[in-house]
């Protein structure tokens, strides 16, 4: 896959000054897996420190593959490296009383504290909101769950472990999304933790916004399956409104025609053109002159009462062409788009022109892979992708002199094994 050329990438990593609206916010993350690290690599996208705290074996998902053929160092796959840039890593041993000082001495200097593990966990270390929240009158403490957590409101699931599929299943998403007529299906990405991540970052926002007025922190409480259901709106007002239970309903819409995908030479399209201006110019473009003058198609309803036979219409004049095609045609005059697989993605001018597709130094090689960019622009604060993610602890003596720890201080902590276990070296045999 090509990468970016040199003009249309993104500074040389290492190059970009620290900037961006969030750049005197410091977060401490505590996360692992998709649903918090997302979060919080979101908020350091647009400047914020964040110092990304890990165990002495790493967030696990530093092992995922594949990794590069030709690392050596295998400090990280693709997995991890695409949710964690920008950011800081420490490790800390919170079963230590050394690490969890160190610990609390950096949650007393930070703005936000952000972690998803299952509920009881933080507690058990002595970390609990209430304990932090003592210390630091102001903190933001940002916890992501399947259930939620009870502080926010108490649910009888509120012990259950969950992921991506489940949040998917519970919250409704699931249900309708699949071929009409089939099963519930899962959506390609894990929308179960990246939505709840993205709902995540706007609460520590809206909760950091009220803390800089008051001096007042807050808990912000996100559930996975809440957050699934909050996206899938329209299936509570359809129930409520018109007593339906709604279904997969394949690629098309559920009470509008036409709009959804449609056949090419080489793959699918989509094309959304259910109002009368647009259906008629989508006719004409189609040189399906007479269309519109169909009973069948007169109107939006009609449209939509007949879209299997709309739909038939209009496939018989897409699958003849190609996608380049048919965008040379649609593209610009109506709705339309190229169903695109990730080849073809970051060949696109758009997400070239956009920096969607950054290209980032990779530890252990001297190749740079690419990951997906940051689709906020600010255009006096823009937010950059400013460094890969860390190796496990690389900013470890770095972060604790900042906190205000001695370097006989860090050597101690150290060989007490608040970073981990002492490695000993023992003297080689004469």
């Amino acid at each position: 896959m090509p990468a970016p050329r040199a003009d249309q990438a993104a500074q040389p990593l290492g190059q970009t000054p620290v900037i961006g609206a969030l750049s005197d916010l410091r977060v401490i993350d505590l996360t692992h897996f998709l649903a918090g690290p997302y979060c919080t690599q979101m908020l350091a996208d647009q400047g914020a420190d964040v110092i990304k705290v890990e165990p002495p074996g790493g967030d696990v998902t530093r092992t995922f593959g594949p990794f590069l053929p030709d690392d050596d160092l295998q400090a990280f796959a693709g997995y991890f490296g695409s949710v964690n840039r920008n950011k800081r890593s420490i490790t800390l041993d919170m079963k230590s009383e050394a690490g969890r000082e160190a610990l609390l001495r950096l949650i007393d200097g930070a703005d936000v504290v952000v972690e998803n593990y299952r509920a009881g966990v933080m507690e058990r270390h002595g970390l609990s909101y209430e304990t932090l929240t003592a210390r630091n009158p102001r903190l933001v403490y940002a916890a992501v769950r399947g259930f939620g957590d009870k502080r926010g409101g108490e649910s009888p699931y509120g012990d259950w472990p969950a992921y991506d599929v489940v949040a998917q299943a519970f919250g409704g998403i699931m249900a309708i999304t699949g071929p009409e007529g089939g099963e519930a299906t899962k959506i390609g990405p894990g929308v179960g933790d990246i939505i709840p991540a993205m709902f995540a970052a706007f609460g520590v926002l809206a909760a950091v916004l009220h803390a800089r007025r008051t001096g007042q922190g807050q808990f912000v409480d996100i559930s996975m399956v809440d957050s699934i259901l909050a996206i899938c709106e329209r299936v509570i007002h359809q129930h409520s409104f018109a007593g339906v239970v709604p279904k997969p309903q394949g690629n098309q819409h559920p009470f509008l025609a036409p709009f959804g995908t449609f056949p090419t030479l080489d793959g699918l399209c989509t094309i959304t053109a259910y109002d009368d201006r647009m259906f008629g110019l989508l006719c004409d473009l189609l040189e399906l002159t007479d269309v519109p003058q169909d009973v069948r198609f007169s109107t939006w309803q009609t449209r939509y009462e007949n879209r299997v036979a709309l739909i038939d219409v209009i496939s018989a004049v897409t699958r003849l062409k190609t996608k380049a095609e048919l965008m040379t045609l649609l593209g610009g005059k109506v709705p339309f788009g190229p169903v695109y697989d990730v080849s073809e993605i970051v060949q696109d001018p758009h997400f070239i022109a956009r920096q969607m597709i950054v290209p980032v130094d990779q530890p252990g090689t001297d190749k740079q892979v690419l990951l997906a960019g940051i689709p906020v622009k600010l255009t006096e604060t823009p937010g950059a992708v400013r460094r890969a993610a860390p190796v496990l602890g690389q900013h470890t003596n770095e972060i604790l002199t900042e906190a205000g720890f001695s370097p006989d201080r860090i050597e101690t902590m150290r060989q007490s094994g608040a970073f981990g276990p002492v490695v000993r070296k023992t003297k080689e045999r004469a």
